[in-house]
C-alpha cells in the first residue's frame, strides 16, 4: 500500500505536468504589412511574405547558385570610455564573399543611402531581379528581415532570409573578416 506522501507527490507532479501541458505556446510574432520600425533586436516572424525563410540546410544547398549574400549587421561602436589616444581597430567577421552593409535594414533610410542601397543592389545583381539574394544579420535581428521585405517590394522574386545569421552559419562553417561596401556608411541611420 503507498504511503500518503508518495500519493501525495504523485499528485503534485500529475498537477505540474497538467499545468504546464496547458499552458499556451507563445503566439509567433506577426508580420508587420511594412518595415519594422521598433528596435532592431528582438523577437522576429517566422515568415516573410514573399522571400524564402532559410535554414542552414538550405542555405548550404543555395550556396551552390552563388546567391548574393547581404550582411546588414550593424558595426561595432568604440565604446564612449576608449581612451582618446588608443587605437581602435573593429573588425566584422561575415560569411566569405559576403557584401557588408552596417544598418541598411533600419526601417528609415536617408533618401540618398536609400537610393544607393538599391543602386549598389542593382549592380552587384546585375540588373537580375530573379538572382538569389540572402539576407542576414544576427539572431533575432529585425535588419535583416527588413531589408529582404524591402528587396522583395522592389519586386527581386529569389530572395531569402537566414534569420540564423552569422552564428547559425559559424556552427559548422568559417567566417571572413570583411570591410563595408565601399561609399556606405557605418553610421547608425538615423
Amino acid at each position: 500500500m503507498r504511503s500518503i506522501v508518495e500519493i501525495a507527490r504523485m499528485a503534485a507532479v500529475v498537477a505540474v505536468v497538467a499545468l504546464f501541458s496547458s499552458m499556451a505556446v507563445a503566439d509567433p510574432v506577426p508580420e508587420p504589412s511594412g518595415l519594422w520600425s521598433g528596435p532592431m533586436h528582438g523577437e522576429t516572424p517566422e515568415t516573410l511574405s514573399g522571400a524564402r525563410v532559410l535554414d542552414l540546410a538550405a542555405l548550404e544547398v543555395l550556396m551552390a547558385k552563388r546567391p548574393l549574400l547581404l550582411d546588414v549587421g550593424p558595426a561595432d561602436r568604440k565604446p564612449d570610455d576608449f581612451p582618446k589616444d588608443g587605437l581602435w581597430l573593429p573588425t566584422h567577421r561575415s560569411m566569405p564573399g559576403a557584401v557588408w552593409m552596417p544598418g541598411a535594414g533600419a526601417a528609415s533610410l536617408e533618401d540618398a543611402q536609400e537610393k544607393m542601397f538599391y543602386r549598389r543592389i542593382e549592380a552587384l545583381t546585375q540588373k537580375d531581379k530573379r538572382r538569389p539574394i540572402v539576407t542576414f544579420c544576427r539572431p533575432q535581428c529585425w535588419g535583416s528581415w527588413n531589408v529582404g521585405k524591402r528587396l522583395v517590394m522592389k519586386g527581386y522574386t529569389n530572395v531569402g532570409w537566414f534569420p540564423a545569421g552569422i552564428d547559425g552559419w559559424q556552427e559548422k562553417h568559417e567566417t571572413a573578416v570583411v570591410k563595408p561596401e565601399a561609399g556606405w556608411s557605418t553610421e547608425a541611420p538615423k
